[in-house]
């Protein structure tokens, strides 16, 4: 069974609405949960609702702030979260960058203690929508250090993901969304929702030895692996520096203030094209997208897809036929809604799987 994306979203935004946030931060965490949904990232989608609500419980996660600015001129900002939700700090830094650039052709926006702030390929659309080109590096300041280093067995790193959105005339923007580390935790997560194993080479468990168990990384706390060994390594190292060094929020160590929560930097760069390049950007990125998708296909390849595609082509999917939840996921967010009051007849959008 699956569930319509707009019922999905309107019981995600009563529960945070029950948990505290006010109707508009609801409503903005539900359509970004639910976002993710349909682009096919249920890892961060509304799986992460019980935690949300469990970190807005113990205080870890604020509801109903803004960001802070810490300094500012004309074209860099760094401006600070107040452990508010990502979903919704986040939305507000990229609006910054995307006004700032507009003003001087090119803009950074460093973002510290935030919560976690989901899809960062969010924040990529969101300038791109714009017109412009950006980039978005993630950290995690202490309390979500999952990540071994290369060589290493235990957790040193998060998982420090890399988006960027290119603007092409013409059709949707080229989408990079993608985790420094084999598998971002969340996917971890729905493994173990869905009773599946984590693929081959993604994860050791507590002694360092190689693991598919979803569940025993949880209980038996392992390490995820970097991507493309050394080089998945290196660029979270890269991520670090920008994320938490620059941004002043601080990089991944347990010994951080804010290691009792999980709480994100976020440094983005924003770059119009037009300022850079001139009319020539587009009609570059046209022909680029046009040689690329015209190489002859592998056995069992019927087309070239670009960076962004499988998602826009999930999302199709998903708004026409609804979005598929596991069992598990049902229940704990079913729970979650009861648990905060939403009535019964709110979580009747889940029948059948909650």
């Amino acid at each position: 069974m699956a569930v319509r994306h707009d019922d999905l979203a309107a019981l995600t935004a009563a529960i945070f609405e029950n948990a505290g946030s006010g109707e508009h931060e609801a409503e903005t965490i539900a359509r970004h949960l639910v976002e993710a949904n349909l682009a096919g990232h249920d890892s961060h989608g509304v799986i992460r609702v019980p935690a949300y609500v469990g970190w807005v419980e113990a205080g870890t996660l604020v509801p109903n702030q803004s960001i802070e600015t810490v300094f500012e001129n004309d074209s860099i900002a760094i401006v600070d979260g107040n452990f508010g939700f990502g979903q919704v700090v986040g939305e507000q830094a990229t609006a910054l960058g995307i006004e700032k650039c507009a003003r001087a052709g090119l803009a950074m926006v460093g973002l510290r203690n935030a919560g976690h702030v989901g899809r960062v390929g969010d924040w990529a659309i969101q300038a791109a929508d714009a017109g412009l080109l950006s980039m978005h590096f993630v950290n995690t300041s202490g309390g979500g250090i999952l990540v071994a280093p290369w060589g290493g067995t235990d957790r040193r790193l998060s998982a420090n993901p890399i988006a960027a959105g290119i603007p092409v005339p013409g059709r949707g923007p080229l989408v990079v969304d993608m985790s420094t580390c084999v598998v971002a935790e969340g996917k971890i997560r729905v493994a173990r929702n869905k009773g599946v194993p984590v693929p081959e080479g993604a994860i050791v468990d507590g002694t360092g030895a190689p693991s598919t168990d979803a569940e025993r990384f949880y209980t038996d706390p392992g390490a995820i692996l970097g991507i493309a060994g050394h080089k998945g390594y290196v660029l979270s190292v890269l991520v670090e520096a920008l994320a938490g060094a620059l941004t002043g929020g601080g990089c991944s160590n347990p010994d951080n203030p804010t290691a009792d929560r999980v709480c994100n930097g976020m440094l983005s760069i924003f770059v119009d094209p037009g300022t850079a390049a001139g009319d020539s950007f587009g009609s570059e990125m046209e022909r680029l997208v046009e040689w690329v998708r015209a190489s002859p296909t592998a056995a069992g390849v019927s087309e070239i897809l670009m960076p962004g595609d499988p998602e826009a082509r999930t999302r199709a999917e998903r708004l026409a036929h609804g979005i598929p939840l596991d069992d598990a996921t049902a229940s704990q967010l079913a729970d979650a809604a009861r648990g905060v009051g939403v009535p019964d007849a709110r979580i009747a959008v889940l029948a059948g799987q909650a």
